[in-house]
């Protein structure tokens, strides 16, 4: 009666348990809003130049730059897709900008076409006289006898000086590829085409979405199938790695997964161990997720997928118990004897931690309520739950075939006291003498993309003139006006630079839009309707085109000559609108201009021709604001990790009530965190933000493994028990990380390495440092 009892609570128990689990499961499945906005794990910006890299790192305009090559089959049918694909592109909402070489009527909204006349730079310097028109109209009486004659019988009504045609030239980039059959081609022979995406750049989400309808629009079109589509470009890229870092997590994970499995079964040959030791895993997973409910109203994919990574140190709390379990006794009072340790390395874990919170960035602050929250979740579940499930009779896992044999050989390896002196001396050796930078400021470096992307990348940005997404001109004014104003005044200065090969291109806001004064002069210079009309009788004498024929070009004139002038806002109507609004931003009570910059070769010669001006303007390097960016938040790690190293020393001293003891377990851990950074300094390895990650994780799992070969119980059978269980823990890790380690991807590559050497180098530093070992 009492087992059927007992058995009835363990049921029990163990529905109560799982009903939480679905409850938690089914708030994350309803209420988890994910996001994939990588700049949420990069560093907050404490500068306004750091900002604006942030910025146009997933808002700017060359972020959102797809480079688009046509190839195969003949010339006319690539000219054909690529006309094709522009256009289905130019009506699809996720695209703000299609060029591809081709004419578009609709760059300009037509309720703004009247404005071309105070857009356009024509009349700078030429009034709209008798002189002019007549030889305006002779080159289109020219013109009718070309091939472009269909295009110019629509236009020559409205625009006899074809000022949208030269508004169109002026839009194109400065640098554009050869023009065949009325669309852009490569050196190569492809069909080439610019496509600016309304997405932010660092979206995997949006640019995800983007490039699938750029496909689908691709595969819509007649003849396609002889053709294919090359891309690239910062979205392309971004998209590639999501989705890289997704197969390898995925593929990574799985043989982890089953290599824990066997490990499970071979240390305990029980499938209910392996299954009830789940338990307190998935109930830290998904109270870590609701955690970050309360907290956070998005949780970044990435968070979740490091966060279980980090989790992984929780497997140890129900391993401790499993092996730790005496023949006859219950798993409750098994527990009762091992919470103090297990409690002193919950919390050290917990500090560990925090380091992630104090760091600043979003994404590592997800990471910090994450992990914490799951390690308290599922070590607390370990000890009140967990125990009341397993079975009451259990196997010593002191009696394990050739455990005592490697207990004896670990027993006999010589544990010198001047053990710390050489590992301290060759650590300082291998930093001395380690080649190569001692950290990793290039964020660059970091990035997966096989090199064949890269230089097809380079390529296409070549040949398209698209902008440099290193250097950023950048203008600022107390008005949007006062930026365009700064704009016009360096266009001149620009153009000449280009002259002089100082760079290959540039984009400046006044290009689309001229200030308020310039497009005052330009409403000036246009005459009133009757001398228009004079005008143009005079230049019509001799011509086969009749008087009537223009009266919607008289009317355009007048439009634009007693129109209110245009504003950012007005032109936001057009489809170019939204390209003006990524290079002029309001920041706080002011206003920046963004200027893209291609093929720069002189950056010092733009900077001094740009000061010179005199306008409020300066170029911006992009990549040494990241490098200045990534300097202060590793500086700012680094001492969160500092604080955290007090705190442990703190609270480690404290629970075991003992300095020496403490200095037995922080020893090890310390000796072989710095041993690792020395390994891998060695091999030329500079240190990145994300070793700096792993070596927090590989202190927080070797800090375990200190803490349980330190406590002395003097019973042998204990000690075989205390390394069985840190054994599989250190092989569950190993499998793990050392996975991780052959990863392609560099920051799971880098973060594999960092804690599978951690993990080695703890394991043995804690056996050769223990205290009772050398005693026995």
């Amino acid at each position: 009666m009492r087992r059927r009892d007992v058995t009835k609570a363990r049921v029990g128990i163990l529905i109560v348990w799982l009903g939480a689990l679905v409850l938690l499961g089914w708030l994350a499945v309803t209420h988890l809003r994910i996001s994939t906005d990588l700049r949420s794990f990069m560093p907050a910006p404490t500068t306004p130049d750091q900002q604006l890299l942030m910025d146009q790192v997933g808002e700017g305009p060359g972020s959102r730059l797809l480079l688009v090559a046509i190839d195969g089959g003949d010339e006319a049918d690539k000219a054909a897709l690529s006309r094709g694909l522009a256009a289905a592109l130019r009506k699809d909402a996720a695209f703000t900008q299609v060029v591809n070489g081709d004419f578009d009527m609709g760059m300009l909204d037509a309720r703004l076409l009247p404005y071309r006349y105070l857009l356009s730079p024509t009349l700078d310097d030429t009034a709209m006289d008798e002189t002019f028109l007549a030889d305006q109209l002779q080159q289109r009486l020219d013109d009718l006898g070309s091939p472009a004659a269909s295009v110019l019988k629509g236009l020559l009504p409205r625009d006899p000086t074809l000022e949208v045609l030269k508004l169109a030239e002026r839009w194109t980039p400065a640098h554009s590829p050869d023009v065949r059959d009325g669309v852009w081609f490569s050196s190569r022979g492809e069909a080439l085409l610019l496509a600016q995406t309304r997405g932010a750049g660092f979206d995997p989400g949006a640019q995800g979405e983007a490039i699938d309808r750029l496909r689908a629009a691709f595969s819509a079109l007649p003849h396609h199938e002889s053709s294919h589509l090359t891309l690239s470009g910062p979205g392309y890229f971004t998209v590639t790695v999501n989705a890289q870092t997704r197969h390898e997590a995925d593929w990574i994970g799985g043989i982890s997964m089953v290599g824990f499995v066997i490990l499970m079964l071979a240390a305990y040959r029980s499938f209910a161990s392996l299954l009830f030791g789940a338990l307190p895993v998935a109930t830290g997973a998904l109270a870590g997720v609701a955690m970050m409910l309360l907290f956070f109203p998005e949780v970044h994919g990435i968070t979740l997928a490091f966060g279980f990574t980090l989790l992984g140190v929780a497997q140890e709390y129900p391993i401790r118990l499993l092996s730790h379990r005496r023949a006859g006794e219950s798993a409750v009072a098994s527990v009762r004897g091992l919470w103090p340790l297990l409690l002193t390395a919950i919390a050290s874990a917990c500090i560990a931690y925090l380091a992630f919170y104090a760091s600043g960035v979003g994404g590592l602050k997800q990471l910090a309520v994450f992990t914490i929250a799951g390690l308290l979740a599922a070590g607390f579940s370990t000890r009140y739950v967990l125990p009341y499930l397993l079975p009451a009779q259990a196997r010593d896992i002191a009696d394990t075939p050739g455990l005592g044999r490697f207990r004896r050989w670990l027993d006999a390896l010589p544990r010198p006291r001047w053990l710390p002196v050489p590992v301290v001396a060759a650590i300082v050796a291998m930093l001395a003498f380690a080649p190569g930078p001692f950290w990793q400021n290039d964020l660059s470096a970091l990035t997966p993309l096989p090199r064949d992307l890269l230089l097809t990348d380079a390529r296409l940005r070549g040949e398209l003139g698209a902008p440099d997404v290193r250097y950023l001109l950048i203008m600022q004014a107390p008005t949007a006006d006062g930026v365009l104003s700064a704009s016009t005044r360096l266009e001149p200065v620009m153009r000449d630079l280009v002259a002089k090969k100082v760079l290959d291109g540039f984009e400046l806001p006044s290009i689309y839009l001229p200030d308020l004064a310039t497009q005052r002069a330009r409403q000036a210079h246009l005459p009133d309707r009757p001398a228009l009309d004079a005008a143009l009788d005079r230049a019509l004498q001799g011509m086969p085109f009749r008087k009537d024929l223009f009266v919607p070009f008289l009317d355009d004139v007048e439009t634009a000559r007693t129109a209110p002038l245009l504003t950012p806002d007005v032109f936001a109507r057009s489809p170019l609108g939204q390209r003006l609004a990524a290079m002029l931003v309001q920041r706080g009570d002011h206003w920046v201009g963004l200027s893209t910059l291609s093929g720069v070769h002189d950056p010092t010669a733009i900077d001094r021709a740009v000061a010179a001006v005199g306008a409020e303007a300066r170029l911006l390097d992009l990549k040494a604001s990241s490098e200045s960016l990534v300097a202060e938040y590793r500086t700012r790690i680094l001492h969160a990790v500092l604080a955290a190293a007090g705190l442990l020393l703190v609270t480690i001293t404290l629970a075991l009530r003992s300095l020496r003891r403490a200095w037995h377990v922080l020893a090890p851990m310390t000796l072989a965190t710095f041993l690792v950074l020395a390994v891998e300094r060695l091999a030329g390895i500079p240190v990145s933000l994300f070793h700096l990650v792993a070596l927090i994780l590989a202190a927080g799992l070797g800090l375990h493994y200190a803490l349980f070969f330190e406590r002395d119980t003097n019973d042998p059978a204990e000690q075989r028990r205390t390394l069985h269980a840190t054994v599989v823990c250190v092989i569950s890790a190993l499998l793990v990380f050392g996975m991780l380690a052959w990863s392609s991807i560099p920051v799971l590559r880098a973060i594999g390495l960092t804690v599978a050497l951690g993990v080695a180098f703890h394991f043995c530093l804690s056996i050769l440092m223990a205290p009772h070992a050398r005693q026995d």
